[in-house]
C-alpha cells in the first residue's frame, strides 16, 4: 500500500510540472503574436513585480523630429487574440478622462450614452465604430476626433513626452490616446502633427505609424524658346514677361483639420518684378480665390515677397465647389519680368536671378500652429553685350561716336523676331542707335539667347563702314534641375558676316558676349597730272587778261582819233 501511495504522489507531482510548462509556453506564444520574433514586454523578473507594456510610434515619411503625449482613457486587462487585442474589466483611468469623454458623447447625442454611462458602456459603444482602421486619419467631424481634443485639454498626460521611433512604456494596460506634443513643433522645420492615434496597450508590444504627412511645394519657370516646357531654369530678355508655376501639396491627414491655413511665400530677387494682377490659383481646373494676395515693397537688398494666402484652404475650395483631400494639388501661376527700371539689380549670367518659394501651413490638427515646407528655387538668366570699336591698324586707338543698331533677327522665341534692342536691354519696334563711348564701347545688358544683327549707322570720317554682322548667344544647362551640378550656364558667342569682328576670348564672364569690332581707314588713291592742269589754267588766264587789256586800249585809241 505504501509503495502504491508513493507511486501515485510521484505521478501527481510530474503532472503539475507539465501543466506549469504548458501554461508558460502558451502565454509566451500569446505575447509573441502579431509579429515574427516580436519582443515580449510583459516582464516577470521577480514575483510580485508590476508588468510592463510598450508602444512605439514610427515616424511618417519625411516628417521631422516630433514628440508625443500619451493620455490613458481606460484601464483594462489586455490579452493578445488571434484578430487583435482583447480587453476585459474596462474601467475609467481617471475622473477627468470619464468627464471629458462622457461630456463629448452626450453633447454629440451618442445613442445610449448618458452622463451615468459606465466605462464598459462607452467601450462597447466605441467598439461599434466601424469606419476606422489602424491607418485612418480621422475626419475633423468624427466623434473620435472630438473625444481626442477634449481629452487632450482635460486629462493629464501619462509620463513624459517621447519621440517617434522611441518606446512608450507603462505598467497600466488599457486604452490610450496619443497626440503630438505641440511644444515640439518648430516653425522652421518640416514638421506636421499627427491625427489622433487610439491604441490598446497591453500584452505584446504595439507598433503604429503617425498619421500625418509633409506638404511640399515645387516651383517651375517656362522658357520662351519654342517647344520648351516648364523647367527649373530659363532665360529671357529684359522686360520680357516670364511665366512661373507653383504646385503645392497638402498633408495627407488634412481631413482631420477643422481649418487649414495655406500660404505660398515666394521671394523674388532684386531686379525681378511680379505682375500682381496675373496671379491665379486653381485646384484641378477650378479656380479658387485666395484670402489675400500681396507683393511687398523691396527690402534693403531689393528683394520682394509675393504672398498668396488662404486663411482656410478647405473653405476656399468649398466655395468654388471642390473638396480638399490628401491628394489635392494647389497650383498658382503668375508672371514676372526682369525690370528695366531696376536694371542695376539684374544679374547677368552667373547664377542667374533666383526665385524661391516655400509653403506655410497648418501643421497640427485642432491647433493653430504652423509649419514651413522645404523651399524650392528657380532661376532666370539673362546676358549682356560688350562691343569695343577699334582702329584696324592701331588696336590701342578706340573709336568714339560710332553708331549701331541691334536687331533680334533670330531670337529663341518667335514674338521677338525683328525687334530692336533698346538702350535698357528691352526690345522695341523702332531702331535704337547705340553710340560708342570715349573708350569705344557699347554696353547693354538684358539680352536673351539667340542671334542678333548689328548695323553700323554712323561711321567716323575717314573710315569705311563695316558690313552688317551677326552675333549669337547660346546657353547650355537650362534643362538641368536645380541643385544638379553648378547653376552657372555655359555660354558661347559666335559671329558671322565680317572678318573685322571677333569674340574677345579674354573676357571670362560667361554671361557677356564680348566683341571686338574694327574699322579700316579710307584709302589714299594715287593722282597724276594735277600740276599740268593747274599751269594750263594759269597760262590761259594770263592770255585772257592780256587780250582783254589790249581790246580796251584799242577802243580807247579809236575814240580819241574820232574826237580829233
Amino acid at each position: 500500500m505504501r509503495t502504491n501511495r508513493k507511486t501515485e504522489e510521484k505521478k501527481m507531482s510530474m503532472s503539475k510540472n507539465i501543466a506549469r510548462l504548458a501554461v508558460t509556453a502558451g502565454l509566451t506564444a500569446a505575447l509573441s503574436f502579431g509579429g515574427v520574433m516580436a519582443p515580449v514586454t510583459m516582464a516577470f523578473a521577480a514575483e510580485g513585480a508590476a508588468p510592463s507594456y510598450s508602444l512605439t510610434i514610427n515616424q511618417a515619411a519625411d516628417n521631422g523630429h516630433t514628440l508625443f503625449k500619451a493620455y490613458q482613457i481606460f484601464t483594462a486587462d489586455v490579452m493578445d487574440g488571434k484578430s487583435g487585442k482583447v480587453t476585459s474589466n474596462v474601467e475609467w483611468a481617471s475622473d477627468d478622462a470619464r468627464d471629458a469623454v462622457l461630456d463629448e458623447l452626450v453633447k454629440n447625442n451618442a445613442p445610449g450614452i448618458t452622463k451615468k454611462s459606465t466605462a464598459s458602456d462607452v467601450a462597447d459603444y466605441l467598439s461599434k465604430i466601424t469606419d476606422t482602421t489602424d491607418t485612418t486619419s480621422l475626419p475633423q467631424g468624427s466623434i473620435l476626433n472630438k473625444i481626442a481634443l477634449a481629452v487632450e485639454k482635460r486629462v493629464t498626460a501619462t509620463g513624459n513626452s517621447f519621440a517617434a521611433g522611441h518606446t512608450f512604456t507603462t505598467t497600466s494596460a488599457g486604452y490610450y490616446l496619443f497626440m503630438t506634443d505641440t511644444d515640439s513643433l518648430n516653425t522652421k522645420e518640416k514638421q506636421t502633427g499627427t491625427s489622433p492615434i487610439f491604441a490598446v496597450v497591453g500584452g505584446g508590444a504595439v507598433s503604429v505609424t503617425e498619421k500625418t504627412g509633409i506638404p511640399t511645394v515645387t516651383k517651375q519657370i517656362k522658357d520662351d524658346a519654342t517647344g520648351v516646357d516648364w523647367h527649373d531654369k530659363a532665360d529671357s530678355q529684359m522686360g520680357q514677361t516670364v511665366q512661373y508655376r507653383l504646385t503645392g501639396t497638402v498633408a495627407n491627414n488634412v481631413d482631420t483639420f477643422g481649418t487649414y491655413y495655406y500660404e505660398f511665400y515666394d521671394e523674388l530677387s532684386a531686379g525681378l518684378t511680379v505682375d500682381k494682377s496675373s496671379v491665379k490659383a486653381v485646384i484641378g481646373e477650378t479656380q479658387i480665390t485666395p484670402t489675400l494676395v500681396t507683393v511687398s515693397s523691396p527690402d534693403s537688398n531689393g528683394k520682394t515677397v509675393l504672398k498668396v494666402r488662404f486663411d482656410d484652404l478647405k473653405a476656399a475650395a468649398g466655395a468654388a465647389g471642390v473638396t480638399v483631400g490628401e491628394n489635392t494639388r494647389v497650383i498658382v501661376t503668375y508672371s514676372a519680368k526682369l525690370d528695366p527700371k531696376n536694371s542695376q539689380d539684374v544679374v547677368v549670367g552667373g547664377t542667374g536671378n533666383y526665385n524661391t518659394v516655400k509653403l506655410i501651413y497648418s501643421n497640427n490638427p485642432g491647433h493653430e500652429t504652423k509649419g514651413e515646407s522645404v523651399p524650392d528655387t528657380v532661376r532666370n538668366y539673362t546676358y549682356a553685350l560688350k562691343l569695343v570699336k577699334k582702329d584696324a591698324t592701331d588696336e590701342n586707338k578706340k573709336l568714339a561716336g560710332v553708331k549701331f543698331t541691334i536687331c533680334a533677327t533670330n531670337p529663341d522665341d518667335t514674338t521677338s523676331k525683328d525687334m530692336y534692342v533698346q538702350d535698357n536691354g528691352s526690345l522695341g519696334k523702332k531702331p535704337y542707335e547705340f553710340t560708342t563711348t570715349d573708350s569705344g564701347e557699347i554696353n547693354v545688358k538684358g539680352l536673351d539667347a539667340g542671334t542678333y544683327t548689328v548695323k553700323e549707322t554712323h561711321t567716323l570720317a575717314g573710315y569705311n563702314t563695316i558690313p552688317d554682322f551677326t552675333f549669337t548667344i547660346k546657353a547650355t544647362g537650362l534643362d538641368k534641375a536645380e541643385g544638379v551640378g553648378e547653376n552657372k550656364l555655359t555660354v558661347k558667342t559666335s559671329t558671322a558676316g565680317s572678318n573685322l569682328v571677333e569674340v574677345d576670348t579674354t573676357n571670362t564672364d560667361n554671361g557677356t558676349a564680348a566683341l571686338i569690332v574694327k574699322n579700316k581707314q579710307g584709302s589714299g588713291l594715287p593722282l597724276t597730272g594735277l600740276n599740268g592742269v593747274t599751269f594750263t589754267w594759269i597760262a590761259g588766264g594770263a592770255v585772257l587778261c592780256i587780250g582783254v587789256a589790249h581790246l580796251i586800249r584799242s577802243r580807247k585809241q579809236a575814240e580819241e582819233s574820232e574826237q580829233e
